[in-house]
């Protein structure tokens, strides 16, 4: 393992994670992050800081749009806080597309922008909340995904560092594409506990996974996938797009309820940077 790695490894990031695509929505969960906790959990790992999950409301005053098709459907641009059928037409062709598992329920919510955000990436593009023509455009046009490891086997999950974009395979093809975020490559001190912010390139497997939510020193988080020692991918309330985490793979909350349940414990995880 390279020192990057080790370093990463020392800071000890004990965050729990987060198809083709089948049913559009899934579970989201509920309650109290911090109330539930995984007796199998090492006291010695640490957690990325994972706040309790706020209930998200539209931002005023909210816009009401109607479903278009043909041209006009591309004229349309849609904005966080926006409501509709336009808004419900996006939500399943991002579901269509693996970028997107939430409900298509009409709202421009946080996991609707973070779905857009992965799109964007996806496709080369700058990533914005802001769905307008060019955006349309590449949603009806398919794309294949460049791999990060085209002979890494059948089924696998492939993290890019560079483009903060986690990817699951199977049978070779891209079934699911999310916008993460990473390690903040910086060196912390929190609560009496100090490390390096890095999430570990090489080739790993998934060595456990813990459901639901789970607390550490540093916080709590959902639904994690451990790949290298206390560093997991998981599903987290903030997924900003910078690099952000303690070294952990932050995961929009919707998607990582399907992550957890489509990857199975020895599921080969490749990390890469810049390629």
């Amino acid at each position: 393992m390279s020192i990057r790695g080790m370093a990463a490894l020392a800071a000890g990031c004990f965050l729990p994670l987060l198809a083709a695509a089948p049913a559009l929505a899934d579970e989201l969960p509920q309650g109290d992050p911090g109330v539930q906790t995984d007796t199998g959990v090492p006291a010695v790992t640490v957690p990325d800081v994972m706040p309790e999950p706020a209930v998200e409301t539209a931002p005023e005053p909210v816009k009401q749009v109607r479903a278009v098709k043909g041209a006009r459907a591309g004229k349309i641009v849609l904005r966080p806080g926006d409501r509709g059928d336009t808004v419900r037409q996006l939500q399943r062709r991002l579901h269509d597309g693996g970028f997107y598992f939430g409900q298509a329920n009409g709202i421009y919510d946080e996991q609707t922008r973070y779905a857009v955000w992965g799109f964007h990436k996806s496709r080369g593009m700058v990533p914005r909340g802001e769905v307008g023509p060019k955006t349309w455009t590449a949603l009806r046009r398919s794309k294949g995904l460049r791999p990060l490891v085209p002979q890494g086997g059948a089924d696998r999950i492939e993290i890019s560092l560079t483009h903060q974009l986690l990817t699951i395979y199977r049978d070779n093809r891209p079934v699911l594409v999310t916008h993460v975020s990473t390690g903040a490559e910086v060196q912390y001190c929190e609560k009496g506990h100090c490390g390096n912010a890095v999430t570990p390139v090489g080739d790993f497997r998934v060595t456990r996974k813990a459901p639901g939510w789970t607390t550490g020193l540093l916080g709590s988080m959902f639904n994690s996938l451990y790949f290298v020692g206390g560093i997991a991918m998981h599903g987290s309330t903030e997924v900003p797009l910078r690099p952000a985490s303690h070294g952990c793979v932050r995961i929009p909350l919707s998607t990582s309820v399907r992550v957890f349940n489509m990857v199975k414990e020895g599921e080969p995880v490749y990390v890469r940077g810049q390629i």
